[in-house]
């Protein structure tokens, strides 16, 4: 037991630091995506063919894309755009995984086995292909991208929905309140939610990043947004062939997609199950 407890007290901080220092770097991707636009009403899409990549300088901060395009402004509005697609995808794909896991799990016997062949059917198909099919029949459309990323994400809400819940409803606490006379949402309110949150808020950071991941996926082989929407797969795509006369330019997009994985990596791999 002492031992257990050591091993816990030193393995503790360094996740908690690694938790904050994650939640701060969300923090500050956040405010950059808000007050941008706030301090600096630039439009994304106005072209200055006198400024094509510029260095950074006071009328351009962060210098200017290929078209002469404020990349402050860009980026700001990149980064909006991937954590409200990421957040609206989490949000769609986690609703209904989780009442189908809690379905599964309660009721048992047929229903749990349609419950668990539909997600196997989901799981035969590779994600992102998966995404690829949707997306390329609809081509551009913001609601078939996240729908998309949604159809996929769920499963793993479900999947882990439906194991916490099995063991949560077989114990004796769920058994006793039954005894009682207390109803299913009271079950899911007292028992059922106290131990799926946590495991839910790591399971939809992990989301998001998955989700931001495959947005800029998708437009780096052209099947995602379309120009001039600014995101930052896109953004990279665009910049590429000017790596060598501009590095700065597209080294931001590459930069602000690995602080938003990063940050969302430790949030999820600092949280406590």
């Amino acid at each position: 037991m002492s031992f257990d407890m050591t091993v816990a007290d030193a393995t503790s901080p360094p996740k908690s630091m690694a938790r904050l220092f994650g939640l701060g770097v969300f923090v500050l991707l956040v405010l950059f995506a808000v007050l941008v636009p706030m301090f600096w009403p630039l439009d994304i899409a106005k072209q200055d063919y006198s400024a094509i990549l510029s260095s950074p300088s006071d009328a351009h901060p962060l210098g200017t894309d290929h078209l002469g395009r404020d990349m402050l402004a860009r980026l700001a509005s990149a980064v909006r755009l991937s954590l409200g697609l990421a957040l609206v995808s989490v949000v769609t794909a986690a609703i209904p995984g989780v009442l189908l896991g809690i379905l599964a799990a309660w009721k048992g016997g047929v229903v749990d086995k349609l419950l668990g062949l539909l997600t196997e059917m989901f799981l035969a198909l590779p994600g992102l292909l998966l995404v690829l099919l949707i997306v390329a029949v609809f081509p551009g459309s913001f609601l078939a991208l996240y729908g998309a990323v949604a159809l996929v994400l769920w499963i793993e809400y479900f999947r882990m929905t439906r194991a916490l819940s099995r063991t949560v409803l077989a114990s004796p606490a769920v058994a006793a309140t039954r005894l009682l006379g207390f109803g299913p949402l009271y079950v899911i309110r007292r028992h059922l939610l106290p131990e799926l949150l946590p495991v839910l808020l790591t399971i939809a950071a992990f989301g998001a990043a998955s989700a931001i991941m495959a947005i800029a996926a998708l437009s780096f082989v052209s099947v995602g947004v379309k120009p001039p929407t600014a995101e930052l797969g896109l953004m990279i795509t665009e910049l590429l062939p000017y790596f060598s006369e501009q590095p700065f330019v597209i080294a931001a997009p590459i930069l602000v997609i690995f602080l938003i994985i990063l940050s969302l990596m430790l949030i999820a791999g600092g949280r406590k199950p």
